[in-house]
């Protein structure tokens, strides 16, 4: 589950229909990528984060869920 880009998209107001017109895609092909069935292609996650959140990076914005934090063993 992508938990911060559905976060930022409640900040700002924004639904899974405003990404779906942007990408040209159905809305529930949207909710199937958010929800970890699918992924973002790069460049979706792209043109994305440049039109609707040019303040954040793509790691933030595509964290999933489940990655967890890796710490380096000495």
């Amino acid at each position: 589950m992508l938990n911060n880009l559905k976060a930022e998209l409640s900040r700002k107001a924004l639904t899974a229909k405003d990404i779906a017109a942007l990408l040209d895609k159905r809305v529930a092909t949207i909710y199937d990528k958010m929800n970890g069935h699918y992924s973002f292609s790069f460049e979706e996650a792209l043109l994305i984060r440049d039109r609707f959140f040019p303040e954040f990076t793509l790691e933030y914005l595509f964290k999933k869920e489940n990655q967890i934090a890796r710490k380096e063993v000495i």
